[in-house]
């Protein structure tokens, strides 16, 4: 007689299959830890109330809602998975979002990201590394997870994140410098958190509508991407404006090396 067995991967893609009610000695709690639903609370956030979901893999999902049944509504539609409301997040976990919130990029957050594709999983792990209160155009994502021609794909895969605010979409606008759309709530939402990360967004859009999409400095001959930390240390009797990297490149500048400014012409 042969056995059959199957691995990890295996076995969760039968256990996902399954359209059969769980054993009623297996107790919701259980069905969490294994990832096979979820939990939901409210957290504050820079757009008032959200409501986070969390497994035993990780959080799984975070929106805005205008109640607790609203949210269950809309992660079953997306998710597929059961889902119950508890009390509040778990203690070690709220307190984790709130740091990444406030801008600690290096606290560890586990995140379930079941069903998504490796180019959205990569789009959204290098949104990660925008600093607190800076931000990139989708085309220095596209750059740097090596598809520079893939811009729109960025935008689209930054629309499907299914963990705004813990991974930091607002953080990328358009590639012509302006804000662009936002999961949570449009363009105005998207300014709201910007600037409570000390951005200000009005300063960004005109400096976009007015043509100056990168900052040197006439003392280093560095160019930045304009919210970049150094960009911004450079005061204003030598800040120097480009259109693009070309010019700056022509006027003898060079990339800066910590926010790595990419050619937009993709």
């Amino acid at each position: 007689m042969t056995t059959m067995t199957l691995g990890d991967a295996g076995l969760e893609a039968a256990l996902r299959d399954l359209r059969v009610a769980a054993p009623p000695a297996v107790g919701f709690g259980a069905l969490v830890d294994a990832g096979l639903a979820d939990r939901y609370a409210p957290i504050e956030t820079p757009l008032g109330q959200a409501f986070v979901a969390w497994n035993g893999r990780g959080v799984s999902w975070i929106g805005r809602a205008d109640d607790g049944a609203a949210f269950e509504a809309r992660f079953r539609a997306d998710v597929g998975r059961d889902i119950a409301a508890a009390d509040e997040v778990p203690e070690r976990l709220g307190r984790a979002i709130g740091s990444r919130i406030a801008g600690n990029r290096r606290v560890r957050i586990k995140l379930d990201l079941r069903g998504h594709t490796t180019f959205e999983v990569a789009v959204w792990m290098k949104a990660l590394e925008i600093p607190h209160g800076e931000v990139r155009p989708y085309g220095w994502i596209a750059a740097e997870i090596g598809k520079p021609k893939a811009v729109r794909a960025v935008g689209t895969a930054l629309a499907h994140n299914p963990v705004p605010l813990v991974v930091p979409c607002h953080r990328v606008v358009r590639s012509d410098g302006m804000i662009g759309q936002y999961s949570m709530g449009g363009p105005d939402a998207k300014r709201r958190v910007l600037s409570s990360e000390g951005l200000d967004t009005r300063w960004l859009e005109e400096e976009a509508a007015a043509g100056h999409r990168f900052t040197g400095s006439d003392t280093t001959h560095i160019v930045c991407n304009p919210t970049c930390r150094d960009a911004r240390r450079v005061t204003p009797q030598h800040r120097v404006t480009f259109p693009s990297l070309v010019a700056a490149s022509s006027a003898g500048y060079r990339p800066c090396l910590h926010c790595r400014p990419v050619s937009l012409a993709a």
